[in-house]
């Protein structure tokens, strides 16, 4: 008995000590909202940073439902745990932001906390927005508080059990969130660290770009190493390998054009990443787009191995039947020979979006469509059309194994069965 109560006792001693540790690593850099903060009125030019700060942010990608008022909510995001939906950041008093203090916003942003100290999901990226300065964090709440109001509720988020509980997330951030504002890295220029400010904060670019573990968490050991994004079965490619989407080798202005237009003379953009250029990084300025592309020329290249010769698995009529394919659905506008046409069709010799060891983008685009963005300096861009009736899978597996193996591509075979799952899931 007495060994009982000495367990039970130390058991108990241990869980306490934990939940006043997950207690004190999420009241770290707390922001205080009690004090009030003396604030002139908004001048224009403050509202007007503020809207291009949020355009940086894509916020109204997120908090606006297609059809619906601009920044009032109500879209859903779907995660491996759940559906959670956007809040309504419109100045109504009742149901949007109208009764919250710069300070409560500030909290949000830079702790992750909603105006009743009710801790945020990461779905709100705040493990990034933490990075951002108070300044710029006020210039936001003042452009979102010149907007009209829309009296819109919250919905309530649809997670499954243990998830939706306050207990489960507080763990998690006592895991993986730290807040603190960006640092400038003294020995770097004020162009990268500019850029370095709009990648990793308001940009928000590892939410996509780098892998998450089994919790939803960013691995920040691989930071921009690339990732599935979750939900989406598309694959973010990794902004530091030579052989997906690093950039260290390019021109700065091709990394400018391609953020700023969609196209560039080295690649285009689809898929996610054509929504992030056509409703944030086209609107931004030439400077600051040429700081991230500073930025992202000087990330530290990861160490993966180029892509190794492989086999040709088709054989027989099966070569003959994939050729066949090609010349039918893809060579008028790609090249007998994979050229592509200058400023119209993509290359798809050499193509690393044809050659990545993730092959999910590429049956993505030929299932559904490949469109980049209508910008201003790209407002008719050439698209895809899809294919996803047009080829079963076998037929959409070899033309692709026979795209990636052509013409100096050395590329691993895509199977009917990964061509099947990926179409089975793109429908989410």
């Amino acid at each position: 008995m007495k060994t009982f109560l000495k367990w039970a006792a130390g058991f108990f001693t241990l869980a306490i000590a934990a939940v006043a540790l997950v207690w004190v690593l999420n009241g770290r850099d707390e922001v205080d909202v009690r004090t009030p903060v003396a604030a002139a009125a908004p001048s224009d030019s403050l509202i007007a940073r503020g809207a291009y700060l949020a355009r940086a942010g894509n916020c109204q990608a997120c908090h606006t439902v297609q059809g619906g008022q601009p920044y009032a909510g109500g879209r859903g995001i779907a995660t491996p745990f759940g559906t959670v939906f956007t809040s309504n950041l419109t100045p109504d008093t009742k149901t949007g932001i109208g009764a919250w203090s710069s300070s409560h916003f500030w909290r949000a942003m830079h702790n992750g906390r909603s105006k009743d100290g009710r801790l945020l999901y990461p779905a709100f990226p705040y493990t990034s927005y933490t990075q951002v300065t108070r300044e710029d964090s006020d210039a936001i709440f003042a452009y979102l508080n010149s907007l009209p109001a829309v009296a819109q509720p919250n919905q309530p988020h649809a997670l499954r059990f243990p998830y939706q509980s306050q207990a489960a997330l507080a763990v998690w951030r006592a895991l993986y969130f730290s807040p603190g504002v960006y640092q400038p890295d003294s020995a770097r220029s004020a162009e990268w660290n500019r850029g370095a400010y709009l990648v990793k904060g308001l940009g928000h670019c590892a939410a996509c770009h780098t892998a998450r573990n089994a919790l939803g968490a960013s691995e920040q050991r691989l930071d921009l190493a690339g990732g599935l994004i979750p939900m989406q079965n598309w694959y973010a490619p990794s902004l530091t390998s030579p052989y997906e989407a690093g950039v260290s080798d390019w021109d700065s202005q091709a990394i400018v054009s391609l953020l700023k237009n969609g196209v560039s003379p080295r690649a285009s953009v689809t898929g996610p990443m054509a929504e992030v250029v056509q409703r944030s990084t086209q609107y931004l300025s030439d400077a600051d787009l040429g700081a991230m592309a500073q930025f992202l020329k000087e990330l530290p290249a990861s160490h993966t191995a180029p892509p190794q010769p492989a086999a040709i698995k088709t054989q027989g009529d099966s070569v003959e039947r994939a050729a066949k394919l090609y010349e039918q659905h893809c060579a008028q506008c790609h090249g007998a020979k994979g050229e592509g046409i200058a400023n119209a069709y993509p290359a798809l010799a050499g193509n690393r979006a044809v050659t990545m060891g993730q092959a999910v983008n590429l049956v993505q685009i030929v299932l559904n469509g490949g469109y980049a963005p209508s910008t201003a300096g790209n407002p008719r861009p050439f698209g895809m059309p899809p294919f996803v009736l047009a080829l079963n899978d076998p037929d959409m597996a070899l033309v692709l194994t026979h795209i990636r193996q052509s013409w100096g591509n050395k590329a691993s075979e895509i199977t009917a069965v990964e061509v099947n799952r990926i179409r089975a899931n793109s429908g989410r």
